[in-house]
């Protein structure tokens, strides 16, 4: 009898396996039905996000952050354009250079900041709201309030310099719960500055160099729930992670990870990078985001090199809502975009 039932379950088994065969073989759409009942989940663009005035673009999107209602400023050149001699005008936009759109509707809420900026590059938004961006060709660093009122500048207009009271190209702020701030400077100087709230100079750490703490074009910096420091080694092709004093802790530095342009912690604790891609003479290139574990493993890439909904020509700055959409700004598409995971 024990042989007899084994024999039937054994039939059973390869008949089961066989109509599975068959249906694979005869119905294609069998094995996508398969995968729409499992989908593995990833993020996707949100289509017709950001939505602008009639007649309006905003041109190379350098910076973008998030505020306490997870809407999204966006810092842009409007009609200029980072010139082939690198010879930076100081001649103000006349346009606003700061956008805050909705980040439900994405329609506009505010706009600010015209006949103020020249080259604007980074920007972020600190725990009272407040908007800090750094001008490049201006050689400074802003504090703003939500709605466009100036706060506070370090940097002499139009100087350059590597002392404690002047920068060359800086890139981006980050500011502590303490309300201390971190400047990276930048595309001439290889260096994270420290300043006391009110602008004062406190410390700093970087030379030039590809070793732990050295740098080649500190891009961007951004803080952890913890108080580390991580900065966009760009033209490294790494992020480099530090405690609040400077002192070097790791580095996290992969194919995946790609030429990180800027990083976000999202409210999880994984980190966001944007990944702008090589600039080779001619395309194709690489261009892209990723989200990146405290080991520094890419546990998922989305987006890639190129000019429709969800690729990027070269992504710039990338933001992170407490809701979990992902903001990246291309700086080359002249444009936002917004990303959620799947089933949102």
């Amino acid at each position: 009898m024990g042989d007899s039932r084994q024999f039937r379950f054994t039939n059973a088994k390869a008949v089961f396996f066989a109509t599975i065969t068959a249906a694979i073989l005869l119905f294609p759409g069998f094995t996508s039905l398969q995968s729409q009942v499992a989908p593995k989940f990833g993020y996707h663009v949100v289509h017709g996000w950001p939505v602008l005035p009639e007649g309006r673009v905003l041109g190379s999107v350098a910076g973008c952050a998030v505020d306490s209602h997870d809407n999204v400023f966006v810092f842009h050149r409007n009609e200029r354009t980072w010139p082939h001699s690198d010879e930076l005008s100081t001649v103000p936009i006349a346009l606003p250079a700061v956008t805050l759109f909705d980040g439900r509707t994405g329609q506009v809420l505010a706009e600010w900041g015209e006949n103020r900026f020249a080259m604007p590059h980074g920007l972020s938004v600190d725990r009272k709201d407040n908007v800090w961006v750094t001008d490049v060709a201006l050689q400074q660093v802003f504090e703003f309030s939500h709605d466009g009122k100036l706060l506070l500048s370090v940097g002499e207009r139009g100087v350059a310099g590597n002392d404690s009271v002047h920068f060359n190209r800086p890139t981006e702020v980050a500011v502590a719960t303490d309300n201390t701030f971190l400047v990276s400077d930048g595309y001439r100087n290889t260096r994270v500055m420290k300043f006391s709230p009110t602008g004062t100079f406190l410390f700093q750490w970087g030379t030039k160099g590809n070793g732990p703490g050295q740098f080649d074009l500190p891009h961007s910096v951004t803080l952890d729930q913890m108080g580390r420091v991580y900065v966009s080694d760009r033209s490294n092709g790494r992020v480099q992670i530090f405690e609040s004093n400077g002192k070097y802790i790791g580095e996290w530095k992969s194919k995946d990870i790609g030429r990180p342009y800027d990083v976000a912690i999202g409210p999880d604790g994984k980190a966001f990078i944007a990944d702008g891609g090589d600039q080779p003479p001619a395309p194709p290139d690489r261009s892209g985001a990723g989200v990146v574990l405290a080991d520094g493993s890419v546990e998922e890439r989305f987006g890639r090199w190129g000019n429709y909904d969800g690729q990027f020509q070269m992504a710039h700055c990338i933001t992170v809502a407490t809701d979990g959409s992902v903001y990246v700004g291309d700086i080359t598409g002249g444009r936002i975009q917004k990303f959620v995971r799947d089933g949102k």
